[in-house]
């Protein structure tokens, strides 16, 4: 009959080690492999009771001991029923004397030398060998009769065994030699070859071992040997485990330690002999077999067939697919019970079984909110992806509680589903959604302060409700202080409007500018409904449809040499944009591209009425070439047709220069520009942009190159490119990184600064 042993695989056990990479144990199959051959906890021999010196007189009976003869040198006999545990590492002392000769070692301790002093054909050993408890000492006339058989085959083995202890001796002396407490050593995993070994992943077996190692994890802890031997044993045990859990059963793992020849370090090696792999026999998904339960789609969830080697790791990975299969197809109180493997030693194999209950097949049903005060359930079935009778998805589910946690109205929230109707036959039942949720701080007040050449200083603060409009409804008020720019701006929002994603805005503006190209007091009226993305939920395609009107009193830099007045322009705009993002952060891009496009007709009463048409398109490209260095790339195109620059409001002409645009000259300057060499703006802009964001842990620095020019007509031809480059430093916090930039322009005009520099929270762009 064949030798079978059971190792279950407990859930909890299971899915620490799947998620923390920790070992798997199977206690009722676990063969503990020592350190070193010898067992690591051999038993003390029973003293023999004292004899009276009389009682080996021929023919009398033995005489009881005095109970008050006490040797007071004999060591105490272990008391029953008395044991002591092993300290901590760090509360171990140093052994006494440093191996003295008359020291008497830990009983784990002489499990550790056994291989070097057990005799397998009873010859005793030296002194050595009395000393670690593994022989009794013979008398000097037995001892001096082996020595005289030199010319035999005891004689012969003595001397081999006398050369081992020398040797063994030497060792130890290189080993007392640094031990002053404080012993640094070297880890080695090493794998004897076999045909099994192409079965395993050497690195990431070794990988795994490093994260969970005792020796690792305590390396920089002062320790003696006597220390580190009991993390050596704990590892040696932490690798039997992880051999078992990739389907080595019977793995054997051999320890040895020496000093590193011209090093004060010791070289801890371990020695791993994977043995035969087992292979599953028999997989058995008891009970998957259910109304509506789609069985092979199941069995092949679990991703294991019969012949595959029996790893722990790709159980739990199995049962986690079985049970996320049926989460996603309607069942949404199914559970799988622990693993259950039969080990088969003669056959080197495994017998599975994975109990599954699905527990009924299930349609969504409604959605229940606890707080009514934040969303009710209609708004938030608005934001579901889900509706009531389709068929029920965990994944669903989780997407819900992910919009909910983006409106940024709660700080926690948790979705239960609830049995609203048992499933009758082959019909699914209905489950209802409950929400509970906790309320996050509805109000905000924020700040920001930049600074760029030519833009001077700008501050700017807000305050905001998030809900002061329930459900969703947010209200913002801003202003800014700076420079060039004053403005008082208040919005109302609505998040998720009659539908998810979309945001519906209405806002109030009055500003004041002054700057180089113009001045403008300005009043807009605007409204908008757009698809924006977030940081939770990054959008690929987004858009925005909306209307303004403008009511602007602006003079430009032309009409201020000459004297001219003020002119007031009255604008209605319908602006609308449509932008695809295939990059892979929001913030912090690495990989990938955008592409945008802005469209505004406008129509402009001034002197007679002016149609005309703004158009701008941007791209930009993220490319890693190494792993610290991502290469980015920008493009920026603009025209204006339908009407000349001079009939156009100065504040809705293209500009070039600064910070967001070419670096190293001043905010919007670059372009035409009048008799004092202020820019008047055009119909016409380019701008290119190159960059490499080197990455240095929470720091970068970002050399760059920027070109660009406005032009008077509509058609940007590239001529008379402005050109700057410079130097950036980085900062990734955790909410973006933080931006400080400094460029120079390589082709200037008059009135150009040699400098530019640039402060500003994300990325260029």
């Amino acid at each position: 009959m064949s030798l079978a042993d059971r190792a279950r695989l407990t859930t909890a056990g299971t899915l620490a080690m799947l998620l923390a990479g920790s070992a798997l144990s199977c206690p009722a199959f676990a063969q503990q492999v020592p350190i070193s051959p010898a067992s690591p906890t051999q038993p003390e021999p029973s003293p023999s009771p004292p004899i009276a010196p009389d009682a080996a007189v021929a023919g009398q009976e033995p005489q009881a001991a005095d109970p008050l003869d006490i040797d007071p040198l004999a060591p105490l006999d272990q008391l029953p029923g008395m044991e002591v545990d092993w300290p901590e590492g760090g509360d171990i002392p140093p052994w006494p004397g440093e191996f003295a000769g008359d020291d008497v070692l830990p009983a784990e301790t002489q499990a550790a030398d056994a291989s070097d002093s057990a005799t397998t054909d009873g010859v005793a050993g030296t002194v050595d060998d009395v000393r670690d408890g593994i022989a009794t000492a013979a008398s000097p006339v037995e001892d001096d009769a082996l020595l005289a058989e030199d010319d035999g085959e005891a004689g012969t083995r003595r001397a081999d065994r006398q050369a081992e202890r020398a040797q063994r001796r030497a060792e130890r002396q290189a080993l007392r030699e640094i031990d002053d407490g404080d012993v640094n050593y070297q880890v080695r995993v090493q794998f004897v070859p076999s045909e099994a070994l192409a079965e395993l992943d050497q690195n990431a077996f070794r990988e795994r071992f490093e994260a969970l190692s005792t020796l690792e994890r305590l390396a920089d802890d002062d320790a003696n040997l006597a220390q580190v031997n009991r993390r050596a044993r704990d590892d040696n045990d932490l690798l039997l485990n992880m051999l078992r859990v990739y389907g080595f059963y019977d793995g054997e793992v051999r320890n040895s330690v020496a000093r590193i020849e011209g090093q004060q370090r010791v070289a801890l090696n371990f020695d791993i002999t994977t043995g035969p792999i087992y292979r599953l026999s028999a997989i058995d998904l008891a009970g998957l077999d259910a109304v509506g339960v789609n069985v092979p789609a199941a069995r092949e969830a679990f991703a294991m067939k019969v012949g595959d080697p029996a790893n722990s790791d790709r159980v739990v990975a199995g049962r986690l697919g079985v049970l996320t299969h049926l989460l996603e197809t309607g069942f949404p109180f199914a559970q799988t019970g622990e693993p259950d493997l039969l080990i088969d030693h003669d056959l080197r194999s495994g017998a599975l079984t994975v109990p599954v209950t699905p527990g009924g097949q299930y349609r969504f049903g409604g959605i229940i909110a606890d707080d009514d005060g934040l969303f009710g359930s209609r708004h938030l079935e608005r934001i579901a992806r889900f509706e009531s009778g389709d068929i029920f998805q965990a994944s669903d589910v989780d997407d819900l509680r992910r919009a909910i946690l983006a409106t940024g109205l709660v700080s926690t929230v948790t979705l239960t589903p609830v049995s609203a109707s048992d499933p009758v036959g082959t019909e699914p039942g209905r489950v209802d959604i409950t929400v509970e949720t906790v309320a996050a701080p509805l109000r905000t007040i924020a700040g920001e302060i930049g600074y760029g050449t030519g833009e001077g200083y700008r501050a700017e603060v807000s305050w905001e409700h998030r809900n002061l409009f329930p459900p969703e409804g947010l209200v913002r008020a801003r202003a800014v202080g700076g420079t060039q720019e004053q403005l008082v701006n208040l919005v109302f929002r609505r998040n998720n409007f009659m539908k998810r994603d979309r945001v519906l805005t209405a806002q109030v503006l009055a500003s004041n500018t002054n700057r180089d190209a113009f001045e403008a007091r300005t009043f807009l009226v605007g409204a908008s409904l757009e698809r924006q993305t977030n940081l939770i939920f990054q959008k690929k395609w987004t858009w925005s449809v909306g209307a303004e009107l403008v009511l602007s009193d602006e003079r430009d830099s032309r009409a201020r040499i000459v004297g001219g007045a003020r002119r007031t322009f009255f604008i209605a705009a319908l602006p609308t944009s449509l932008t695809y993002d295939g990059s892979d952060d929001l913030l912090n891009p690495t990989r990938g591209f955008r592409l945008g496009g802005r469209l505004s007709p406008e129509y402009s009463l001034q002197s007679g009425s002016r149609g005309y048409a703004r158009l701008q398109l941007d791209g930009s490209y993220y490319q890693p070439v190494a792993d610290n260095i991502v290469m980015a790339g920008r493009v920026r195109l603009g025209s204006t047709f339908g009407a000349d620059r001079f009939d156009i409001a100065p504040s809705r002409r293209f500009y070039a220069g600064g910070g967001g645009s070419v670096r190293g000259y001043g905010f919007q300057r670059i372009g035409p520009r009048d008799g004092n060499d202020d820019p008047i703006g055009g119909n016409g802009l380019a701008e290119f942009s190159l960059e490499a964001r080197v990455r240095f842990g929470d720091f970068g620095v970002v050399p760059f190159f920027d070109a660009g020019n406005v032009y008077a007509g509509s058609t940007p031809d590239l001529s008379g490119m402005r050109y700057g480059a410079g130097i950036g430093v980085r900062y990734y916090s955790n909410f973006g990184p933080l931006r400080l930039d400094v460029g120079t322009p390589l082709n200037r005009q008059t009135g150009d600064s040699r400098i530019g520099i640039y402060i500003s929270l994300g990325q260029a762009f």
